[in-house]
Parts: C-alpha cells; structure tokens; sequence
C-alpha cells in the first residue's frame, strides 16, 4: 500500500508483521490460483470489480493500472461495472464474476446454491476453491485500504 497525503493510519508501518502476513496470504492465493489454471485476466477482472462493489478508490486505481500492464482491454475494464449487459465477458469470466460478487455481497444472502453450481460448472472444485481464497484477500485488502484512506493516484507499480 502506498502512502498519501491524506491517509488516516499507515497500516505496514504500524503494525508491520500483521501486514507481512496479510501480504503472503495475498500472494499465495495469487500464485495458487494461477497454479490451478485461473487465467491472470480473470483474476485481474475479479480484483477489479470486488473493489468496485466495496468503493475502494486506491484498488480500483491501483487493479486498473495492474490490469492495463497485462494487456486487458480498455474496454473490458470500463465496462465491468455492467459485465452482464454486456457481450465483452465470456461464460467463464461470468460465472466468476458472479461468484466474485457474492462473497463481496456475503451479507445479501450468502453465496446462493445457483451461483456456486455455475461457478463449480466453469471452473471446477479447484479453482472454484482458489477464486474464493482470492477474493477474500482483495475483500481484506479493500477494507484495509479504506480503513486507512488510501488516495487513488498514489499506486506505482514495482515500488
């Protein structure tokens, strides 16, 4: 997490084990869930709109720039906020996008039984398994960074 003018608590100073933890997890759910064959798109997509559902500005800026370097188009990007309107998601990025908004939204109802069948039917138990240990630590990662009031504009990959 960077550090801007305005933020409230610098969370890796602070409490700087707790955050090396926090940071592995993140990694290792990365790692694990490319290992099992989640396309790096994907997963850029679900980072993407997680942070969109819970308002987090430094995420969403930071995801964006992220997905940008690796080749996602412009246009998937802008329009993921209505991926189900749109023909720019295939039937796999859909059902984990889908699953994606439900373990945000975890309070509106859980996951439902439909959503998990169509995101076990794409992609399988493993990486059913994996997206799930991903978006739980963009969730975690966006609540910290909202915590602390993270400013959009202050991510610079490679720092």
């Amino acid at each position: 997490m960077a550090t801007g003018k305005n933020e409230r608590l610098d969370l890796r100073e602070l409490s700087s084990s707790t955050y090396a933890v926090m940071h592995r997890l993140a990694g290792q759910a990365d790692k694990a869930a490319e290992e099992s064959g989640l396309e790096s798109e994907l997963l850029h997509l679900v980072r993407i709109r997680a942070s969109q559902i819970n308002g987090c500005g430094f995420c969403i800026d930071m995801h964006t720039i992220d997905a940008r370097r690796a080749g996602v188009a412009e246009q998937r990007i802008y329009a993921l906020n209505a991926w189900r309107e749109t023909p720019f998601y295939s039937d796999r990025e859909r059902a984990a996008l889908e699953v994606a908004e439900s373990v945000t939204l975890i309070h509106d109802g859980q996951l439902p039984d439909d959503v998990f069948e169509r995101g076990r039917d794409a992609l399988g138990e493993a990486q059913l398994a994996q997206l799930v240990w991903v978006v739980v630590a963009i969730n975690s990662y966006n609540r910290l960074a909202i915590t602390a009031r993270l400013a959009p504009g202050n991510y610079h990959p490679g720092e």
